[in-house]
């Protein structure tokens, strides 16, 4: 896109430039910029944060974190690029890290945004001022992450995977800033180049009537719900993936190895568990199995039991066990419990 100046009954193009010519620097410049200025990129967002990375064994930092009226948390992220990087990658992580956040825990995160920048704000008052809300709800806040990225341009690659993401439900949108100079004054174009604004509800039927069509083609899965009865313990209504996760817990908690479970399911050997040497708790374990992750709609930790208490501690190492289940692995219970007998365990589907 080209920026022209009408001066004297002409048309004079204004001159393109960089933020690198321009000595604008990403985060020192540009960043501090944006967040006292975010309706640029993001209207009706209230900046939380700046270069959040409050999680252990990272190294990786949000440039901006916001809040919008609806109480859902939005990753912003900068580059001063030409193509953008792997920014699109980047903030997925930092997306799901977030997406357990508290409302308190945020209060902590806004009121040391407060004092670092010197704005005189009592935190908890001027969130639920820009929330509208009487009282902290945890039941309303951070339902969804939002996504926005920001740049001097974006590769064919990346536009084409927020395309994606975006046909599966991820609200993510990029921004293109463009520097110009005219008459010694520097000039910044900003526009939303995905979802394009003028389609966008036409972008969302399009989405929704896909997510519709996806829906309807797995509407035939087995969803049978289960009863599991393992020695004195009573579940039920169990689904497959909690349905495994309770006879698995069930039988390490009664002596039995991870290594026993490995041997049953061998078609999920090496992704059975996740395997660390040491003792973490539920956010050490998310962080450990993100280094792994290597991009896509489900977040890598997704696909594990990761709460406290579905964590397994065995000959000093932590075990995560995989949530993906299904018929295929149904044969493997009557072989665990033939392995445990003196634990009467008992599996009925309900009608």
């Amino acid at each position: 896109m080209s920026l022209y100046q009408i001066s004297n009954n002409t048309i004079q193009s204004v001159e393109r430039s960089s933020f690198e010519k321009l000595g604008i620097r990403e985060r020192q410049d540009l960043q501090n910029m944006l967040k006292k200025n975010i309706d640029v990129i993001a209207p009706n967002i209230l900046i939380v944060a700046e270069e959040f990375g409050e999680w252990e064994d990272s190294r990786r930092r949000i440039d901006l974190l916001g809040i919008d009226k609806n109480a859902n948390l939005v990753v912003i992220e900068l580059k001063r690029t030409e193509d953008g990087g792997h920014m699109e990658l980047q903030s997925l992580r930092y997306a799901s890290m977030i997406s357990t956040l508290t409302f308190s825990k945020l209060e902590e995160m806004y009121s040391r945004y407060l004092i670092k920048n010197d704005i005189q704000l009592n935190p908890l008052e001027s969130l639920l001022d820009f929330l509208e809300w009487e009282e902290p709800d945890d039941e309303r806040f951070a339902q969804e992450v939002k996504i926005v990225l920001a740049s001097s341009e974006f590769s064919k690659e990346l536009m084409t995977t927020v395309m994606w993401l975006i046909d599966y439900g991820i609200d993510i949108k990029c921004v293109r800033m463009h520097a110009y100079v005219s008459n010694g004054d520097t000039l910044l174009d900003v526009q939303t180049v995905i979802p394009i604004p003028e389609v966008e509800d036409y972008q969302i039927r399009i989405r929704e009537k896909k997510q519709k069509e996806r829906e309807a083609r797995h509407s035939s899965r087995d969803l049978t719900k289960y009863d599991v009865s393992i020695g004195e313990n009573l579940f039920y209504s169990l689904n497959k993936r909690y349905l495994f996760f309770h006879l698995i817990s069930g039988v390490l908690n009664n002596g039995a190895h991870p290594s026993d479970i490995t041997k049953v399911f061998p078609q999920k050997e090496n992704h059975l568990f996740d395997i660390f040497d040491g003792k973490y708790n539920s956010d050490q374990v998310i962080d450990k199995i993100m280094e792994k992750d290597t991009g896509g709609v489900l977040p890598r930790h997704k696909r594990f039991f990761t709460k406290e208490s579905e964590i397994f501690y065995v000959d000093g190492k932590t075990y995560v066990l995989t949530n993906q289940w299904g018929m295929a692995e149904m044969g493997g219970i009557d072989v665990i419990s033939s392995m445990f007998p003196e634990l009467k365990i008992v599996i009925t589907p309900k009608d």
